[in-house]
């Protein structure tokens, strides 16, 4: 089977090659949107509209801009989701949809029903194999493009509700996903189709040596609790033990910094990371660069871009935006601003509001790096301190103090004026010593942040407790689970929520 692997390596090299220099012209976006609404323009919200017209038009961004709002997914469910969930025809994209990916963003928030259509589950398929491609740079032996890859993900059983399929949209793929590459992905169906997160752990540690995994793929959190287990398990030095070929690691989901010690705590040798931006609406980036820690943007993959400048202007203290009159298009944009992400898709998704803020740190090539949510921020006393500041904050501390923090949530308190920070550590240490660390590095990072402290915001107040609360937590909320993320920064509900499990654990 050799000759399988290098046939493999020969035509990624090729591939990479090509893709170095292409979709990276505006043009590509212009044509996305064209063909968007050239197909979607007899559906219902095509019709609604103007789609026609806008195709007249000679500027057809900027009207489509003007005719069509931007909305989030509740104002987008009331308009027009919900007659396509049940189960009308040309809504907002031609013909029946039958799959839907729920996604709660943010671990708490009711599920939401995300349309995953045909032409979307394609683009999905030609990404992943794209992403594949770009391992053809690493210095990796033939052999490694025939070994198998291990996705850890939600479970792959879906609901049918009258004549649609429901789940994670790990499931959703995986039915579409042709035979030919099942010998190569682990775990099999009959695992991946477990919902219960502790029973499908189980069953992986036990097979785990059984298989020959090269690449692992997945949320961090869940992937380290993998291998770890696996570890321990087995009675394992490292991962590597029993799995001597595994070179890659591609992650998404949540910022990798917090796990990196973990990471290598559980492995003999470093693996090669690679970042994705790959959610429930849609692939939109990935690292090509194994040494450059960015993603380039997929200009080319179903999906037209627009940017709302993330800052008071257009949004206000809980993160909801009150500016819809001007969304930048991707010629338009700056290095270093946080944007608000705004798509239109192959799965009918129009103007549709992600939450997700990202920044260009090269606008050229089209590189971003995730910033955050615009739910998840602090400003409660002018402070706007991002979860992009939280993360880099949190991992200078680690680096200073010499601990690994495996899990945190922070959330304002009003009563108090200050930040309540829930910390999960490996490693004892005083609570003053931390919070003195974190302070210090929060208000290197963000001037407002520094300022708001001088005046009328009080010292962070840290609550040092066992990692293990936070997978109990949600555990306690029926969200334990490789799809699930722990929401970083509490709003008020969920502030109330976690601190009543608190009192009763």
């Amino acid at each position: 089977m050799k000759f399988v692997g290098r046939l493999v390596k020969q035509t990624a090299k090729l591939e990479y090659k090509r893709s170095l220099k292409k979709y990276l012209s505006f043009v590509l976006q212009v044509d996305t949107l064209l063909k968007l609404l050239k197909t979607s323009k007899r559906t219902a919200l095509g019709k609604a509209y103007s789609f026609t017209k806008i195709l007249a038009n000679t500027s057809i961004i900027e009207s489509f801009q003007n005719q069509v709002p931007i909305q989030n997914y509740d104002e987008f469910y009331e308009s027009w989701l919900k007659q396509t969930i049940a189960g009308k025809k040309n809504i907002i994209w031609p013909g029946k949809i039958n799959y839907f990916a729920l996604s709660s963003g943010t671990t708490g928030s009711p599920s939401k029903q995300i349309p995953i259509s045909k032409q979307m589950i394609k683009s999905f398929q030609k990404t992943s194999l794209k992403q594949i491609v770009t391992l053809c740079q690493l210095d990796l032996p033939t052999e490694f493009f025939q070994k198998q890859v291990l996705v850890v993900g939600g479970s792959s059983k879906l609901t049918k509700i009258q004549k649609r399929f429901e789940g994670d949209l790990s499931g959703i793929l995986k039915k579409h996903t042709k035979k030919i590459a099942t010998p190569f992905t682990k775990p099999s169906k009959r695992i991946s189709d477990i919902k219960d997160w502790n029973k499908k752990l189980e069953k992986i540690v036990a097979e785990a040596p059984t298989w020959d995994i090269g690449i692992i793929a997945g949320i961090p959190s869940w992937c380290v609790l993998v291998m770890e287990e696996i570890v321990k398990k087995h009675n394992l030095n490292s991962i590597h033990d029993i799995w001597p070929n595994l070179k890659v690691y591609i992650h998404g989901g949540i910022f990798i910094e917090p796990y990196e010690k973990r990471l290598e705590n559980v492995c003999d040798t470093s693996l090669y990371q690679f970042d994705t931006y790959l959610a429930s609406e849609g692939y939109f980036a990935y690292q090509f660069n194994e040494k450059e820690k960015v993603m380039r943007l997929l200009i080319d993959n179903g999906v037209f871009f627009e940017f709302i400048p993330f800052n008071s202007n257009y949004f206000d203290s809980e993160g909801n935006l009150i500016n819809k009159h001007k969304a930048y298009t991707l010629q338009e944009v700056e290095e270093g601003v946080d944007y608000a992400m705004i798509i239109t898709t192959n799965a009918g998704l129009w103007r549709y509001q992600l939450g997700d803020t990202i920044r260009f740190t090269n606008v050229e090539k089209r590189e971003i790096k995730i910033t955050g949510r615009t739910k998840q921020y602090l400003s409660l006393a002018g402070e706007h301190l991002s979860l992009d500041n939280i993360r880099v904050g949190l991992t200078e501390v680690s680096k200073e103090l010499n601990v690994v923090i495996e899990e945190f949530t922070v959330f304002a308190d009003e009563d108090q004026s200050n930040h309540t920070w829930y910390i999960g550590t490996d490693k004892n240490v005083a609570v003053e010593t931390l919070q003195n660390c974190l302070d210090k590095h929060l208000s290197f990072l963000n001037d407002d942040y520094k300022s708001a402290r001088k005046n009328t915001l009080k010292a962070p107040n840290i609550h040092l407790i066992s990692s293990d609360l936070f997978y109990k937590y949600l555990a306690n909320i029926g969200k334990l689970g490789a799809q699930n993320k722990f929401p970083r920064i509490l709003r008020k509900e969920q502030k109330m929520i976690w601190l009543e499990f608190l009192k009763n654990n």
